[in-house]
C-alpha cells in the first residue's frame, strides 16, 4: 500500500492573466512557490506562460521550463489540455460558443477546429515526454449532451452512434499518449459526455479498455451531481492518474435542485466553493487515496463565485498540506505481535498431528 502522493499543487487556468505576478512564468512559478505550492500544473492553451508547439519541437525549451519552476520552488505536474480536448467533439448547437476557444484561423469552420484540436494534442503529447510527465489533465469534448434529458424520446442508436464517433476520434490520440508514456486524465464534467462513471464506461469499452484512457479525480462535479465519490474512488482507482482537490455544495431549495435553474453561480443550488468552505469530505478521499496508493499531485482547481481567487489559494495550499497522508510502514499493532511459528498456528487450529 505504498503511496508517494505529491503536492500541494496548483493548476495555473484560473490564475494566469496580464498583470504581475501571473503574466508570465517565471513571476507566476515563483507566486506559487511563495504560496507554498510544489507543483503547477499548466494551462498548455496559454502562451503568456507557455509555448506548446515549442514545448513539443525542443527538449531544451522544456528544460528551460523546469529550471526556472525548479529556481522557484515548483515542478511541473501536468499540462492541462481542457480547451483543446473540448475541441475534439463539438456538437453544432455549440459551435458558436466554442469557437473563442480556437485561434481565430479555424474559426466558423467545425471540421478545420476539430483537426486543429486533434494536433494539439498530439503536440501536447510531445510536450508532456519533452518534461518527463506521466499525466495529461483534459475534457474529451461532447457530441450527445445536449440530448442528455430523454425527453423528447432519443432515436434508438443515437447514444452509441455518438459514443462510437468519440471513440474514434480519441484512439489515435490515445496511441500518441502511449507513445510519450503519458496518460490522458479526463475530467468527468458536465457539459461532457464523460461525466460520470456509467458514461465513461461506455467510452471505455470503445477504445478497447486503452491503458492511456484514464480519470482526473474532481469530487467537485460529483457532488454537484449527488453521485457517490467516495465509491467512486473503489470502483475506478486502478484509472485515476490525475487529482483536483475542488471544493463544491449543493443546497437544494423549494425552488430548484441539481440543474439550479438558470441561475448565476452565487445563486444556484449546486456551486463551486473554496476549499474548506464547501460540503466535500476531504479526509475521506484523501484516506481513500491513501488505501489505494495513489502516487500522483494533488492540485488545487480554485473555482468560487465568493472568495478572491488569491485568498483562495493561500488557504488552499494549507488545506492539501493538512490533508496529505504518510502512509504507514508498518501496523498500528505490530508491537503485540511475534514471529510466524507454522507449528503455533496448528496447535492455535486444533491440526496439530494430524
Amino acid at each position: 500500500m505504498a503511496s508517494n502522493l505529491k503536492g500541494p499543487g496548483i493548476y495555473l487556468a484560473q490564475f494566469a492573466g496580464d498583470d504581475a505576478p501571473f503574466s508570465s512564468w517565471d513571476a507566476i512559478t515563483r507566486w506559487a512557490g511563495q504560496l507554498g505550492f510544489r507543483g503547477v500544473q499548466i494551462p498548455s492553451w496559454d502562451a503568456r506562460l507557455f509555448d506548446l508547439q515549442r514545448a513539443a519541437e525542443s527538449r531544451t525549451y522544456c528544460d528551460e521550463i523546469k529550471g526556472i519552476a525548479k529556481a522557484n520552488g515548483v515542478e511541473v505536474t501536468e499540462l492541462g489540455t481542457h480547451l483543446q480536448g473540448q475541441l475534439v467533439a463539438v456538437h453544432p448547437a455549440y459551435d458558436e460558443a466554442f469557437d473563442a476557444f480556437a485561434p481565430a484561423a479555424v474559426r466558423g469552420n467545425a471540421a478545420e477546429r476539430q483537426r486543429w484540436a486533434v494536433q494539439q494534442m498530439l503536440l501536447s503529447a510531445k510536450a508532456s515526454r519533452h518534461l518527463g510527465l506521466t499525466s495529461n489533465v483534459s475534457f474529451p469534448g461532447a457530441l450527445a449532451w445536449p440530448y442528455l434529458y430523454p425527453w423528447p424520446q432519443r432515436p434508438a442508436g443515437l447514444v452509441d452512434a455518438a459514443f462510437d464517433e468519440l471513440a474514434k476520434r480519441w484512439r489515435p490520440i490515445f496511441d500518441a499518449f502511449e507513445d510519450a508514456g503519458c496518460h490522458v486524465c479526463f475530467e468527468l464534467h458536465p457539459g461532457e459526455d464523460l461525466f460520470d462513471g456509467a458514461t465513461f464506461e461506455m467510452f471505455l469499452e470503445r477504445v478497447g479498455q486503452h491503458p492511456r484512457c484514464c480519470l482526473n479525480y474532481d469530487p467537485s462535479h460529483f457532488l454537484l451531481q449527488q453521485l457517490d465519490y467516495l465509491e467512486f474512488i473503489d470502483i475506478y482507482h486502478e484509472r485515476i492518474k490525475a487529482f483536483h482537490v475542488k471544493d463544491a455544495e449543493f443546497r437544494p431549495t423549494g425552488r430548484q435542485g441539481v440543474y439550479s435553474g438558470y441561475q448565476p453561480w452565487v445563486q444556484r443550488a449546486g456551486r463551486f466553493r473554496s476549499l474548506g468552505d464547501g460540503q466535500v469530505d476531504f479526509g475521506a478521499i484523501f484516506s481513500k487515496m491513501a488505501q489505494y496508493g495513489y502516487d500522483g499531485w494533488a492540485v488545487l482547481e480554485w473555482e468560487c463565485a465568493l472568495k478572491h481567487p488569491e485568498a483562495g489559494a493561500a488557504e488552499g495550499a494549507e488545506f492539501i498540506k493538512r490533508h496529505m497522508i504518510r502512509v504507514t510502514e508498518k501496523s498500528f499493532d505490530d508491537f503485540a505481535g511475534g514471529h510466524t511459528d507454522r507449528a503455533q498456528i496448528d496447535r492455535m487450529l486444533g491440526l496439530a498431528g494430524r
